[in-house]
Parts: structure tokens; sequence; C-alpha cells
């Protein structure tokens, strides 16, 4: 299966978990009141994404003069996937990563950390744009939003649940046939899958950027040896990330230990590595 084949399965259950939830906790109403509150509070965070987290990491731009290598590197994969050049920003930070943000290609950002631009070749840091690139051409941020609105959404159901419980519950008319252990279980088990399939739909995406950033660059092996070496640093040097942005970088800049497979924004980097190498071949 692909991974854009994966993604659209995953939101298909997303969407059938929002749906399922929603008719047995909050009806028809209750459902209606969840998206809008989720999408209301997601869409600010979407369209305002790139002044959010450039401010957060403080990020300054580089203009063509400051890194003229760097700003011919993002002008010839973006050319190659036929989006507008993005602005490019370096992050004041040793540890090396980075990240794409804007709400769409054409108010897109590619950020760098000052340790990526230290520890990389130019064939590797050319590896890294490339998936940057990708990110925004496959439009990876307005994906994962979407998948935030489900999953808030779900979880404004589950806290509808909870507090309704809190407070005797809705008339015998109105009431669900979810009994009192079923009530407690869809409280802590809904938003829980709701995370976890928007985990595994970051790490789809993940996927999908690698692969197509090597097309972008026709040099897999390049962004390999880039994902290697930034792995092995960035354990070394952390970088002091918020939480909430862990999705956005190319790797993860928080190290979850072995829970990591279900509970990371990111694939394994051995596997991603592995597939990268077979597309060398």
């Amino acid at each position: 299966m692909t991974s854009s084949m994966k993604t659209a399965v995953l939101f298909a259950l997303l969407t059938t978990l929002f749906i399922v939830v929603g008719g047995l906790i909050g009806g028809k109403t209750g459902v209606i009141v969840a998206l809008f509150f989720a999408v209301a509070v997601n869409f600010f965070s979407y369209w305002f994404s790139d002044s959010i987290v450039l401010k957060m990491y403080k990020a300054q731009e580089l203009q063509r003069s400051d890194a003229p290598q760097l700003h011919e590197i993002v002008e010839e994969l973006a050319r190659n996937a036929g989006i507008p050049k993005p602005r490019i920003c370096i992050i004041p930070d040793p540890s090396p990563n980075a990240f794409a943000t804007g709400r769409n290609p054409e108010n897109a950002v590619v950020a760098v950390t000052q340790g990526i631009m230290h520890i990389l070749s130019t064939n590797e840091l050319r590896g890294v744009i490339a998936h940057e690139i990708a990110q925004i051409a496959n439009r990876d941020i307005l994906i994962q939003s979407c998948a935030a609105v489900l999953g808030s959404a779900i979880t404004s159901l589950a806290n509808m649940l909870y507090f309704t419980s809190l407070f005797g519950g809705r008339d015998n008319e109105n009431s669900s046939p979810i009994s009192a252990v079923g009530a407690i279980l869809m409280i802590i088990l809904a938003p829980l899958a709701a995370s976890l399939i928007q985990m595994a739909i970051s790490r789809s995406r993940e996927y999908s950027a690698d692969e197509s950033g090597a097309h972008f660059s026709s040099d897999p092996q390049s962004l390999a040896s880039a994902l290697n070496k930034l792995n092995n640093y960035s354990a070394k040097i952390p970088l002091n990330a918020n939480p909430s942005t862990e999705n956005m970088f190319i790797v993860s800049p928080l190290h979850s230990g072995n829970m990591q497979a279900l509970f990371s924004t990111h694939p394994p980097i051995e596997e991603r590595i592995k597939r990268l190498m077979q597309m060398a071949r």
C-alpha cells in the first residue's frame, strides 16, 4: 500500500470514528457543535501556522546574500516540484533539524537550524530541503490540519460525555444506550484512538515526503545519509521543541523510547533509510 493510499484509509477510519462516537454521545446536535469548535480552533492554527511557529523558534528570514547556495538549492527543488520558491528562515539553535510551514505553497516557508547547516554536506542538505519542499507540494500541512480537526472534535465529544455524566446525563427520552462502563471506556478510548490515527497519518506523510523528495532531488541516498546524521546528532544535541510542533520536523526532536512505533509522529529512522536505499538501487 502506498503512503497516499494509507493516508486515505486512515482518514476514513478517523472520519468513521468521529461519526460513530458523535452519534453515540452527542447525536446530530453534538456532532455539529463539536465539529464547529474543532474547525474554529484548528483553522486559526492552520491559517497563521507560519507566523506562529516561526516566532516560537525565533526564526529569522535569510536573504539570498546571507546564504546564496541554500537559496539556489531551494529554488531548484521548488522548480522541480512545480511550486513557487518558499521563503527561507534560519533558527538559532545548534540542534540539527528542519521543517516546512505555511498554509499553502504560495505562503510557504522552509526553516533550517544553524546546527543542520554545520553538519550536513551540500548533497545531504539538498536531500533535506527536497523532503521539506515535498511536504509543501503534497499539502501535508493542510492534511494534518484536517486530521487535527477530526481528532479535536472526537476529544470534544468525549469531554461532552464526561461532563454530562457528571451532572446526571440526559433525560430518558434522549438518552444514549451507552452503559456506565461503556461511557467510561468511550471517554478514555475515543480520544486515544483518534490520537493514534493522527500519529499514523503523520508517519505516512513522512514516508510520502521522503519518496517525493527523493524524486525531486533524484538523490535518495543523500537524504538517507542526512537522516542518519540528523538522528544521531539530534539525540546528542536535543532541540527544546514544543511537543505540538513535533510532527513538523524532518526528524523528531523528542525521543519517546520503546513505545515510539505507535506513539510517535515519525516512522523509525531505520525504516525510512531502508526505503530510500531501495529507491537508490
